[in-house]
């Protein structure tokens, strides 16, 4: 798969964020129109206090959610956690995995968020501007915006809003467990954002995309680990 480059990784922390607020005007926040055919989750998993980052992408088929391609990728990032800098410590590693793709997705899920974040430019909106392909945030937990909690029967939801301006949707996905937080990230409306969460969802919380890329990340790093520990 294709994947633009738009800038260097190589920044202080300033500097990334300024350079979140100068991408914000690059994002399309309105849907192509094309179909859903093949969907790819991403995900990272490392273990605290390692620079080792574990990265992996898979691309299922609607609707009955075969694996159709996957994508891995070990490497380190040096970039420590910030909240709201998300992408700068994982966009890196998520981009060369997705670089190493035969089969371009018509759109991609990504655990984190998109539009709602306190600079417009979570990691879901930065990777769909190197990825120019339908993106969409859905993340388990709020980083900005305040909200009324839906009803608890599956497809419930309620705005999230930020001051005055709505930057995403409190979607509950399944009834009675915990909401999800949508937003768009790039060439999609949040309507179609919402829609494309729902449609991949069967029997849990997180669409089934993110939920095989993260069965993916962990089990790539526990072979790793563990054939480090028995060669200590």
């Amino acid at each position: 798969m294709d994947v633009a480059r738009l800038h260097s990784w190589d920044l202080d922390y300033a500097s990334a964020a300024k350079l979140q607020t100068s991408l914000r005007g690059r994002i399309i926040r309105r849907s192509s129109g094309r179909n859903w055919n093949l969907v790819a989750g991403c995900d990272v998993s490392y273990s605290r206090g390692s620079d080792v980052f574990y990265g992996g992408v898979v691309v299922l088929s609607l609707p009955d959610m075969a694996l159709v391609d996957q994508a891995r990728v070990v490497n380190r990032s040096s970039f420590p956690y910030i909240p709201g800098l998300l992408s700068f410590r994982e966009a890196p590693i998520l981009l060369e995995a997705f670089a190493r793709l035969r089969t371009v997705p018509d759109l991609v899920l990504v655990d984190g968020q998109g539009y709602a974040h306190p600079r417009r430019m979570g990691l879901a909106a930065h990777l769909g501007l190197f990825l120019d392909v339908p993106t969409v945030g859905c993340a388990k937990s709020r980083l900005v915006g305040e909200y009324v909690e839906p009803e608890l029967a599956a497809g419930s939801r309620s705005p999230l809003v930020d001051g005055s301006e709505r930057i995403g949707t409190v979607l509950r996905t399944r009834t009675g467990v915990k909401p999800v937080f949508v937003s768009t990230g790039n060439r999609i409306d949040l309507r179609g954002a919402e829609r494309a969460v729902l449609k991949c969802c069967s029997r849990y919380r997180l669409p089934e995309p993110i939920r095989t890329a993260h069965r993916l990340v962990n089990e790539i790093r526990r072979q790793r680990e563990d054939g480090l520990n028995r060669g200590a």
